[in-house]
Parts: C-alpha cells; sequence; structure tokens
C-alpha cells in the first residue's frame, strides 16, 4: 500500500449502495467535499434524505459513468458488488466495495477529522474492526481542540513564510513552536 491524501473537491464520486454501510460512506464523502450522485436500487428512507436530490433509485449503468473518477459500493450483495467493480473497471474508474478485497482498487481508511486535521487508519482492508478501534482510540486522544490547534499552527507558519522562511527554518520554527504550546508533554 502506499497512502495518499487527495482533496476531492468538486471530484465526481459515484456510491452504490443501501443501509448504514452506504450511508457512511456518504457521511464521509460529503465532509471530504466531494461531488456525489447516489445510486440505491431500493428503498431506503436514512439513504434518501442523506442523498436528496442526488439519489437515483436504480444501479448505475455504464451511461452514469461518463465523468466519474471514483467509484464506492457499499451494502450490495455479492453478485451485485461484482458487477458494479467489473463495470467501474471496464471504464477505467477506481472502485471500491466496502468488505471486499478482491473487488477494490484502493481502501478507505477509517478516518478521525479534526477541522483541517485528518488521521487515518488502514489494515488494508484485512482487519477493519481494528481500524475502528484505532480510530475511537484517536477520536478520544485527539479532540475537537485539534483543530483550532491546526489552524493556529497554520497561521503561524504562514506569517513565517511570508518572512521569507526557507524549508529549514520553518522545520525549526515549527518544531521549536509545537515544544512551547506542550501538546505533547
Amino acid at each position: 500500500m502506499y497512502p495518499v491524501v487527495f482533496p476531492p473537491a468538486g471530484l465526481d464520486v459515484l456510491l452504490a449502495g443501501a443501509g448504514e454501510a452506504a450511508a457512511r460512506r456518504l457521511d464521509g464523502l460529503d465532509a471530504a467535499g466531494a461531488t456525489v450522485r447516489v445510486f440505491c436500487p431500493q428503498g431506503d428512507d436514512a439513504l434518501a434524505r442523506a442523498a436528496g436530490a442526488r439519489l437515483t433509485a436504480r444501479l448505475p449503468e455504464a451511461a452514469d459513468l461518463a465523468g466519474a473518477r471514483l467509484m464506492l459500493v457499499a451494502g450490495l450483495d455479492d453478485e451485485v458488488s461484482a458487477h458494479l467493480a467489473a463495470l467501474a473497471r471496464g471504464a477505467g474508474i477506481p472502485v471500491n466495495v466496502e468488505d471486499r478485497l478482491a473487488l477494490c482498487d484502493f481502501h478507505v481508511p477509517a478516518v478521525v477529522r479534526r477541522g483541517d486535521l485528518l488521521l487515518t487508519v488502514s489494515t488494508g482492508g484485512t482487519a477493519p474492526g481494528l481500524a475502528a478501534r484505532l480510530r475511537q482510540r484517536l477520536e478520544r486522544l485527539f479532540g475537537p481542540e485539534w483543530g483550532e490547534r491546526l489552524a493556529a499552527l497554520a497561521r503561524a507558519r504562514a506569517a513565517w513564510k511570508a518572512d521569507g522562511a526557507d524549508m529549514a527554518a520553518l522545520r525549526r520554527r515549527t518544531r521549536e513552536w509545537l515544544d512551547r504550546q506542550g501538546w505533547f508533554d
């Protein structure tokens, strides 16, 4: 595995699924700023409320994949999931099928968001329960205050850059600033 974090703002993502699994994926995609088109083949009131006008009450077809950059599948049976994964791959779109490693081109880690601070845990899809437990631990260790802490450091760093600090000076000043805060004592 090679971890990569990218800003999905405006990225066209297809989500096909149902139930709590699909709703969790939609929440995460929305929090990250992705543009999500949601496909749900059966009545799912919670997902319908979360998706609103983005919901299409059927599975995606080949024509629906035009312009999509990622596809996530969650809460669907094996046969449907395999079909959708093949459809996505045929269109050159990376796909993730929740809890089905053989159908995944990428993995979705467990996530803790604190403002712009993003903490992730991945087991490569082999032990999602462990990743969830570690995420819970990180949530306790890094509370909501960490969003503002990051924002404060970002403001300081921007000021140092504006004053002409090079990369070496930025690293040194950051270490010194963090030491003065005492957050890691």
